[in-house]
């Protein structure tokens, strides 16, 4: 007796139930990553603009009569935060203006924004000349000196917020192809004007105009006339 094994089913080649989810999670990815982006982007920009107004250091400055206390500002150290806060702000935007290689060009402005961001914050932390020009405005001498300096968390919130830049910029890098575009609105719907050019125009055989208007667009005027 030959034993005989059942056939088994044919391989049709259609994908597995586990097929379809991984489908739609890669289709879901691009929609994910652009909310992401934008509340990376503006969350960023506004802790670099914000961190701009705020104390990042302070100290005392010694003269004869005393110590008095001085502090600098975020935008009296460094202006670059702030400004290229905007200009990350500004790129964020533009990702959807343009399309192809200008978008990835403008990603990558995002992400070089971020970067300069954070490093002008971390390196304005440790900067000194701001505090030593309050000291000497206030003790009215040039080579007035300034003792401990104490660094508030601003500045590291301004970095921060360059992080968060650097992360839309490289989320805009990686599914910036898959976003969509700004539309035109302006643009012009042409198609239901052809469309009513293209319908039969009814004409009145005893009104003369309507027969030159028909002969004029190459039509009979005759046709379908009693």
């Amino acid at each position: 007796m030959t034993s005989q094994t059942p056939a088994s089913a044919p391989d049709d080649g259609a994908p597995g139930p586990e097929s379809a989810p991984s489908g739609a999670a890669r289709s879901r990815a691009p929609r994910v990553a652009l909310a992401v982006a934008l509340l990376c982007g503006a969350l960023g920009a506004a802790l670099a603009l914000v961190s701009a107004g705020q104390t990042w250091s302070t100290s005392t400055a010694g003269f004869a009569q005393g110590k008095v206390p001085v502090s600098a500002e975020g935008s009296q150290v460094t202006g670059l935060p702030s400004a290229l806060g905007l200009v990350g702000l500004a790129a964020l935007v533009a990702v959807f203006a343009v399309r192809r290689a200008g978008r990835r060009l403008v990603a990558a402005l995002l992400t070089l924004c971020g970067a300069a961001v954070a490093a002008s914050a971390l390196l304005g932390a440790d900067d000194t000349g701001a505090l030593t020009e309050q000291a000497a405005r206030t003790s009215g001498l040039t080579d007035s000196g300034i003792g401990a300096v104490d660094v508030t968390a601003w500045p590291y919130v301004s970095a921060a917020g360059g992080v968060l830049l650097v992360l839309a910029g490289l989320l805009a890098l990686r599914y910036g192809s898959a976003w969509p575009s700004m539309s035109g609105s302006a643009r012009y719907e042409r198609t239901p004007l052809r469309r009513r050019a293209a319908r039969p125009q009814r004409i009145d055989p005893d009104r003369p105009e309507d027969l030159w208007k028909a002969l004029d667009r190459g039509e009979d005027p005759t046709h379908g006339t009693a």
